[in-house]
């Protein structure tokens, strides 16, 4: 009787370990490792999406990108974008380059910065479904004024948000570059254009 009850005992013990163990195969783990913790893959998979993800709106950073002085930082900026958003980006660029004489650009904040001797004009970032291309002190040196007044960019900052290429007026915001670089920009002096 004594090894009746020993071996339905072990009969009982392996068929829960075999439970266990179907169980545990299906969920892909084995018995001796412990169970994965889900916040920690819900956080790689968040980091990994939001390094991919465009901002929907100015609320701190507008990308990942460093901040750095100089043409290169601004066309690798541009080149990380995606489509459309980086076609866009690059015609902006080509019209600044050719309406400003030493154009200066930057990246800051996570986008790009353009000027015009001491001091920055605009900016031009990707978000998500499209580009902003923001006039410093636009509200009061543009007309007419650009229509968007972005979040976090100060009171004075206006824009235009460009959802394609075939959105973007090169005619108006050649003058507002123009315009806008004949003031002083943040951070600059005055300027003869």
């Amino acid at each position: 009787m004594e090894t009746e009850r020993t071996a339905s005992s072990a009969r009982r013990r392996g068929s829960s370990r075999d439970a266990n163990t179907d169980r545990t195969e299906e969920a892909g783990t084995s018995v001796n490792e412990p169970p994965a913790d889900p916040r920690v893959e819900r956080r790689a998979e968040t980091t990994s999406d939001d390094a991919a993800a465009l901002p929907t709106a100015m609320t701190g950073k507008a990308s990942a990108a460093k901040a750095a002085l100089g043409d290169r930082p601004v066309f690798d900026y541009i080149h990380s974008l995606p489509q459309p958003q980086r076609d866009i980006a690059e015609a902006v660029d080509a019209l600044a380059a050719s309406v400003l004489p030493n154009l200066t650009r930057s990246v800051k904040w996570g986008m790009a910065y353009y000027g015009v001797g001491d001091g920055w004009c605009f900016s031009c970032g990707g978000f998500a479904g499209h580009v902003k291309l923001m006039f410093i002190n636009g509200a009061t040196l543009l007309d007419p004024v650009p229509p968007v007044t972005p979040i976090g960019m100060g009171k004075a900052t206006r824009g235009v948000e460009i959802r394609t290429l075939a959105d973007l007026d090169e005619g108006q915001v050649r003058k507002w570059m123009k315009d806008i670089a004949a003031s002083p920009g943040v951070g600059g002096k005055r300027r003869a254009m």
